[in-house]
């Protein structure tokens, strides 16, 4: 379960960092400047929100399978057209369409872990899929950057397509549905915005939703000028990318293993203490550095960002699982709206402010610098309002017991 959760999770990263390294190419085949890019990233990630408050909704009415299933089909004919585009509109109408159908694996996953498992397991298995999910940053680059080396931009679009029918035929034979009947809600238009309002105006999604999203805005605002950072900041080459994504995806695995490690050890409150204590020392680490250097290099300018991501990987599964574990019949929905919050800031990030802060090193780091405080003010304030993280809610009547569900 947790590799397959992964690897479904992993597809959608893959979209966005796997033809980093082919930036300079297919900017002057297409002609497109480094600004236009960039929008390559910003309208999948504007689309992949968009559709993310559907996947979960869709997945509480028809069941979990079968919407990954789908999905995975119309991304692999997204992933071909991205392929065969012969201008940058024709790749962006389709690099849409794959950010439409992108977070099935993810935010379908993550209720499929909640049907499966409560408590301590949840958090286990949810720190196991962040391991898994954390490869596909660090090698995704790593791989564009051989496929380059040997062919043209294009063979990476067929990877992903080859990549994703690899993992339709997996979903098909080895994950069953963990979404029972019983437990369904129907799929009306009416019922779904209540839900969604309902959600939406909770205090309590609202704080746990934004101290996660402004969190990984720190490592996503670096994620997003990667292109940049390495190739203008690092002066490295387009096969040099592992240099910058190894040590954060690092960081973040061993942040996930270190949570699977010590759940019911350690309670959660504390465990988010800690990961946000990490992302501050992180934050004034990679300040200082770029006060006393004139140039980045490696690997003293991607260090601080392993003990981010680590800080973050410590946060993130705390604060999804008590996410879902106060809509414990619209696990999906609540998946989806969270997804939608992250995905909208993502969007900003890599449309608006990536492309104002990467040009200086110093910049970039006050901004992921200012992200992490924000990320910890409104958890302050959680913590404020909440004295302690509640327990996992009970399974609602008519719903299966998790050992039944496997």
């Amino acid at each position: 379960m947790a590799l397959l959760l992964g690897g479904l999770a992993m597809f959608g990263p893959f979209s966005i960092d796997t033809i980093f390294p082919a930036f300079p190419q297919m900017g002057a085949q297409l002609a497109a400047d480094k600004l236009a890019m960039q929008q390559t990233i910003a309208v999948y990630l504007i689309a992949y929100a968009l559709m993310s408050l559907v996947h979960g909704p869709l997945s509480d009415a028809i069941g979990r399978r079968r919407v990954i299933l789908v999905g995975l089909v119309v991304f692999a004919g997204a992933s071909a057209g991205c392929a065969l585009s012969m201008d940058l509109t024709t790749l962006l109408w389709f690099r849409a369409l794959q950010g439409l159908s992108a977070g099935v694996g993810l935010i379908v996953g993550r209720a499929v872990i909640r049907d499966v498992l409560h408590g301590n397991d949840a958090q286990r298995l949810m720190s196991q899929v962040s391991m898994i999910f954390g490869i596909a940053p660090a090698i995704a680059p790593v791989i564009g950057g051989w496929i380059l080396g040997w062919s043209a931009w294009p063979v990476i679009f067929w990877f992903l397509v080859a990549f994703s029918v690899v993992l339709w035929f997996a979903t098909l034979v080895f994950l069953p549905e963990t979404h029972p009947k019983p437990a369904r809600l129907p799929l009306r238009g009416s019922s779904l915005l209540r839900d969604y309002v309902a959600i939406f105006l909770n205090p309590r999604f609202q704080r746990l939703a934004a101290a996660g999203t402004f969190n990984f805005g720190a490592l996503f605002l670096y994620i997003a000028s990667a292109p940049a950072f390495v190739l203008d900041l690092l002066h490295l080459d387009e096969r040099s990318f592992a240099w910058f994504f190894v040590p954060m995806i690092g960081g973040m695995m061993l942040g996930a293993f270190t949570s699977g490690r010590i759940a019911g050890k350690v309670d959660g409150a504390t465990q988010v203490r800690i990961g946000f204590a990490c992302c501050g020392l992180a934050a004034a680490l990679n300040i200082a550095y770029n006060l006393i250097v004139a140039a980045p290099t490696v690997p003293w300018a991607v260090l601080p960002m392993m003990l981010n991501s680590f800080g973050i990987a410590l946060v993130f599964p705390i604060l999804t699982l008590a996410i879902l574990d106060m809509y414990p019949r619209q696990r999906g929905s609540a998946s989806s709206l969270q997804a939608f919050t992250g995905l909208v800031s993502n969007a900003v990030i890599a449309g608006v402010l990536s492309p104002l802060l990467s040009h200086h090193a110093l910049h970039l780091a006050l901004g992921a610098a200012a992200f992490s405080l924000l990320g910890w003010a409104i958890w302050r304030w959680e913590r404020s309002v909440n004295a302690r993280m509640p327990d996992c809610a009970p399974n609602q009547v008519g719903e299966l017991e998790p050992t039944e569900r496997l």
